[in-house]
């Protein structure tokens, strides 16, 4: 599981997204020194970052909330102090396993001279007071492979988001969709020239327009059979009306203007207990009170009123 190449800009203005810092992983089969135990992990997330929220989902889907405990940070990240810890925030806890008031602490009880980048999610060792991982690509795969004994039921233990026989297409599809959709909305939104704008936003819609076409014959992205891709796109469509349309000026069409796009995102919403990762208020508020330099009077916008829970329909697609 290699770490994303650091991004590296190719026009004027453009958005760059730096590498994350920790990459050990977990092993049942021994060969990690970090190996799957109950209690002994625990998720420091967002609820407003859509890279966190791949790791509540895959927690979720493997039925694993009871063996890796999850902390959850304020949705206001502030220039200068990073994310925090706040249980008056609704939603929000404190920190339950290091009793820090800022994520910053827990990486430098990690490394005390720790000065880098501090992200979430966080995969943390309670027994060694390590950090194991901070991406989230490599974290799904963790909880994915490597805790099938502890999962909450049989069917959660045979879940296999990332199937020998799929790999190859999930590893491309998730190529694309990171470039241009995860991180495109991001590249448009934070683009500092219009030129930067104007080649991450075609890009977006491009590949919504594709995404849509492979929904079209099919319910999921490599198939008939849910996979990690699912999650990773998933996490960028339910914010996709409600904050890079307006917010980060994704503007030219909405998610409801693809029929399949957004039936399958309701698909997915509706799936187990994922509804229940999703927190719509951590999301708009960090993005609109948060990003001064896109938002600079912190005005959260009223809506629009989604329906997540309305019907599909995907089911006729194929299980």
């Amino acid at each position: 599981m290699a770490a994303p190449a650091v991004q590296v800009a190719t026009l004027p203005g453009e958005f760059t997204r730096r590498a994350t810092a920790f990459h050990s992983t977990i092993k049942a089969d021994g060969t990690s020194e970090y190996l799957p135990e109950r209690n002994r992990y625990h998720l420091y997330v967002s609820y407003a970052c859509p890279w966190a929220h791949r790791t509540l989902i895959v927690r979720s889907l493997k039925g694993l909330e009871k063996v890796i405990s999850v902390d959850v940070v304020d949705w206001l990240l502030k220039d200068g102090i990073g994310w925090r810890f706040n249980p008056n925030c609704p939603g929000a806890t404190e920190d339950t396993v290091n009793n820090t008031a800022f994520l910053r602490e827990v990486y430098q009880i990690n490394n005390e001279n720790f000065d880098g980048r501090v992200t979430v999610p966080v995969l943390w060792d309670k027994k060694t007071k390590t950090i194991v991982n901070n991406e989230s690509s490599e974290i799904i795969r963790i909880l994915n492979s490597e805790f099938n004994e502890f999962c909450a039921t049989k069917e959660q233990a045979a879940l296999d988001l990332y199937p020998e026989q799929l790999h190859r297409k999930v590893d491309e599809v998730n190529e694309w969709i990171y470039t241009d959709i995860n991180n495109g909305v991001y590249r448009s939104g934070f683009a500092r020239s219009q030129e930067a704008y104007d080649d991450a936003v075609q890009k977006v819609f491009d590949s919504l327009d594709k995404v849509e076409g492979i929904l079209s014959k099919q319910r999921y992205l490599c198939g008939h059979q849910l996979t990690e891709a699912d999650v990773r796109l998933f996490t960028t469509l339910v914010r996709f009306d409600m904050v890079y349309h307006g917010h980060f000026k994704c503007n030219k069409k909405c998610l409801r203007e693809y029929p399949n796009t957004w039936a399958y995102t309701r698909d997915i919403y509706q799936l187990g207990n994922v509804r229940k990762t999703v927190n719509m208020e951590h999301i708009t508020k960090h993005y609109m009170v948060s990003h001064k330099s896109v938002n600079p009077h912190s005005i959260v916008s009223i809506g629009p009123n989604l329906d997540f829970e309305a019907k599909h329909g995907r089911q006729k697609l194929g299980k």
